[in-house]
């Protein structure tokens, strides 16, 4: 077989990288820091409790945020959000494209003290294979196997480029666990929580914390720090996330001490935590997009001319201030992937992006043959952003003279009644970002607005195919205006936030898909 090797220039990009930190995501004191300094407990204060801590059945974030502390992966992101090697020490593919040979990293303990092997990356990978919908989805009938105790080979049924950035995804991650923890999980999930990462679990108390400590045996690779590449060092001792349902009180607690960390705060209590001198405030744009849906199956707008009169009154910057409070909060950009993601980000459409003129979506009304029908737009308060968003909506709306019926629910019973197409119209919703534009809801004919059109088929599966990232961008940019311009499955609005507390005790603190725990020192 003729074998291509990837390059993966890690510690020149990585390096380049560090120096380029913007103050938004890397907090660094003035002063010198000791390098040899460790110790103490990291309290972060979560906003829900996971569900589960298998990462192979999971996409909430804030089981993600716990899980990458314990479990790694063979590729992973860097802070470019680009796929590099994690387990795997070099990744080599074949000429046609259809063989990905991962030759694994020597000495990498468990936290049970096994070594991890190919049997143990096969198991994983062949259970993420199964259980994840992202796998099953875009890489069916894949298969791996170990050739020997260090090299694990997969085959694909056909070529596709954005295999590494699927398996470097967030989403129902693939991680390595031991074969054993595979071979006795249930139906429900694993029943331990045993992986290579900087933490090991120790409890779990439902409702109240899980806790972890320091792996004092892991096996870190010598690279600087990037996204979630690069070195880990746990300085601190032990790690709680703390279960904190309510906003105020995780506000609060921040405040005050009781928590060194505090995620997901109210966009309202924005300008206080900022003026506070004894936090650290962090704006965090890895949220995702915040967008109208539009029932494309049953209804008015099925018609892409009435989709078009919308997207063509509507005022999004208005929209996104309504939502968020502050402009420092979100970012407008037609980009449907996330603007700091380097090898996908894309103004392509932009000529139909946040058009705001009530004039001539009249007139587009008008040739689409709009007589007064009601319009139902859903939406829940459970997010204060999705309701204040609707608000702005139905007021933009009425202005060129369509009726809207504001239909409010708590989330569950949206989500319920969303996927009956004969309920609704139009619907606010938002988007988390993904690795690679196959990904995306918007794109899924099976997502609700049940998206249903041939070019964007043909176009997503030129960009799978792609022989170079350069081709598969190319491609990427003609569908998203194609997206735009002539189809108009969403009208996104804008990117926005995540906003991040944390005490000015804490040095070195990167933010990356949340606050990370490793490489931060605790000082007093």
């Amino acid at each position: 077989m003729i074998v291509k090797k990837i390059v993966f220039l890690m510690l020149a990009l990585l390096i380049a990288l560090a120096g380029c930190r913007s103050d938004s995501t890397t907090n660094s004191k003035e002063k010198e820091s000791n390098n040899d300094q460790s110790g103490g407990t990291l309290k972060i204060a979560l906003n829900a409790q996971p569900p589960t801590l298998d990462t192979h059945l999971t996409t909430t974030t804030v089981a993600l945020e716990v899980t990458r502390n314990i479990f790694e992966t063979l590729v992973t992101q860097n802070a470019k959000q680009q796929p590099v090697p994690m387990l795997a020490e070099s990744i080599d593919k074949s000429e046609d494209g259809l063989t990905y040979t991962f030759h694994l990293r020597k000495g990498v303990p468990f936290h049970n003290g096994k070594e991890m092997k190919a049997e143990d990356v096969k198991a994983s990978m062949d259970r993420w294979l199964q259980q994840s919908s992202r796998a099953k989805l875009l890489l069916d009938g894949s298969t791996f196997e170990a050739k020997d105790e260090y090299t694990v080979e997969l085959k694909l049924q056909s070529f596709v480029s954005d295999v590494l950035d699927i398996m470097a995804g967030r989403g129902q991650f693939p991680a390595i666990m031991p074969k054993e923890v595979i071979e006795s999980a249930g139906k429900d999930g694993i029943t331990e929580y045993i992986g290579t990462g900087p933490f090991q679990f120790v409890e779990w108390k439902q409702d109240q914390y899980i806790r972890l400590k320091r792996f004092d045996d892991y096996a870190a690779v010598d690279e600087e720090p990037s996204g979630t590449a690069g070195r880990k060092t746990a300085y601190v001792d032990e790690v709680y996330y703390y279960i904190v349902n309510d906003p105020s009180t995780r506000t609060a607690g921040v405040q005050t001490g009781e928590y060194d960390i505090a995620t997901y705060l109210p966009y309202d209590n924005y300008d206080q935590l900022k003026s506070n001198k004894d936090l650290q405030t962090y704006v965090s744009f890895d949220a995702g997009t915040l967008n109208l849906t539009y029932n494309k199956k049953h209804g008015l707008f099925a018609d892409q001319k009435m989709r078009d009169a919308v997207n063509t009154a509507l005022d999004l910057d208005a929209i996104m201030l309504a939502s968020y409070g502050n402009k420092d909060l979100y970012k407008l950009s037609p980009s449907y992937m996330s603007i700091e993601q380097v090898d996908w980000a894309t103004d392509a459409g932009k000529k139909a992006y946040n058009l705001a003129d009530p004039e001539a979506a009249k007139a587009k009304l008008k040739e689409a043959g709009y007589n007064g029908e009601e319009i139902v737009l859903y939406a829940t308060r459970d997010y204060d952003y999705m309701y204040n968003s609707a608000v702005v909506i139905k007021e933009e709306l009425e202005k060129i003279g369509m009726k809207v019926k504001l239909e409010i629910f708590d989330w569950p019973t949206l989500i319920e009644r969303r996927e009956n197409p004969e309920n609704w119209d139009l619907m606010t919703v938002g988007t988390g970002y993904v690795t690679t534009p196959s990904q995306l809801l918007v794109v899924n004919p099976d997502y609700v607005g049940w998206t249903n059109d041939q070019k964007m088929a043909d176009l997503l599966a030129s960009i799978r195919t792609a022989e170079t990232q350069e081709k598969a961008k190319s491609g990427w940019e003609e569908l998203q205006a194609h997206m735009w311009e002539a189809y108009l499955p969403f009208t996104l609005f804008g990117h926005y936030s995540n906003i991040l507390a944390t005490s000015n005790k804490l040095e070195d603190l990167t933010v990356f898909q949340g606050a990370i725990p490793w490489n931060v020192k605790k000082v007093e």
